[in-house]
């Protein structure tokens, strides 16, 4: 499981009171640039550049896509050799969510609204945790990029389209998303809860990957109904939160909330009290094209509060572009 006590070097976050939250943005802000990124490459085999910055302790982690990998053995090898490389501990992840969303093979089969409509719910997002906790261990992986604990509202939109929802349904969303975490984190493979504060109500073809998506649901309900999840998520004890790219105008109306010091630090920091690491999106989003370049988008998300930038495009220079211009 990934090590958020060693990686701040002091008291794990969670362990620390709601009063404490300035003092665990502060330890994560006095990191290296480098160990506050995610990066990425292409291939199956990391560039030597790569375990260069690694060694440097400049690198806060990797993400791994599907055509990283060949096998859980290779892949295995892959992340002893990162590790080997850096005297620092290292956030080696990927998305496996379940269903149509798994960069390994192995499994979860069930997706998140298999889940949700189960009889017993909650028994299936256990089974779903403990099959993906599996399946990252073989790989000696120690973070899953799950779960997703937005609220879909309507058949086929954006989030019930790949079934990558619990559910319609807040509690159950709620329900699944905290047994998951538990399970999950049981096994010592830390969880990340996405997408804050929720893109449940993404129509279809509101991809923040591709496009800016604007949410227009009012304060009240995103309070009500989207945040749950990650409230009951963080009552858990969950290692990290993903934050979104989409633009909350009963929120903050003039920046995606990953770049939202009012979503960040006023909502998921003070409101719900969380109290772990705040991670980035994709750095290179197309929702944020109207954000500059890597650097700038780094600085932006760094000043809303943000702790561990998502650079995943296949690229290590744009994780190095990012690191620049944090120092």
């Amino acid at each position: 499981m990934f090590d958020r006590r060693r990686f701040l070097t002091s008291v794990s976050a969670v362990a620390l009171g709601v009063a404490a939250v300035p003092a665990v943005r502060a330890r994560a802000s006095a990191l290296p640039a480098g160990r506050r990124v995610i990066y990425s490459y292409k291939g199956t085999q990391p560039p030597a550049e790569l375990f260069t910055l690694a060694s440097k302790s400049q690198v806060g982690g990797v993400i791994f896509f599907a055509d990283n990998i060949a096998s859980a053995q290779q892949l295995a090898e892959v992340a002893a050799e990162l590790r080997k490389a850096s005297p620092v501990p290292l956030m080696l992840t990927t998305d496996q969510e379940g269903g149509q969303v798994n960069r390994l093979p192995g499994g979860p089969g069930a997706s998140a609204k298999q889940v949700g409509a189960a009889g017993n719910s909650v028994a299936a997002a256990n089974a779903q945790a403990a099959g993906a906790a599996h399946v990252l261990a073989a790989a000696n992986l120690d973070a899953n990029l799950a779960p997703v604990l937005d609220v879909y509202r309507s058949a086929g939109d954006f989030l019930d389209r790949y079934q990558r929802s619990y559910s319609n349904r807040p509690e159950v969303v709620a329900g699944c998303g905290e047994a998951y975490v538990r399970t999950l984190q049981g096994s010592r493979i830390s969880a990340c809860a996405k997408h804050f504060p929720g893109l449940g109500a993404a129509p279809a073809g509101a991809n923040t990957d591709e496009r800016p998506v604007t949410i227009t649901l009012s304060a009240q309900e995103l309070t009500g109904v989207d945040m749950v999840p990650f409230d009951r998520a963080i009552g858990a004890g969950v290692a990290h939160v993903m934050m979104s790219w989409a633009v909350y105008s009963g929120l903050d109306a003039n920046r995606p909330a990953g770049m939202s010091p009012i979503v960040v630090q006023n909502y998921l920091r003070q409101r719900l009290g969380f109290r772990g690491l705040v991670v980035s999106d994709a750095l290179e989003a197309g929702a944020l094209a109207n954000y500059g370049s890597t650097g700038n988008r780094a600085i932006a998300a760094d000043k809303a509060g943000v702790d561990l930038l998502c650079c995943s495009s296949r690229d290590i220079e744009q994780g190095k572009e990012a690191a620049q211009a944090l120092r």
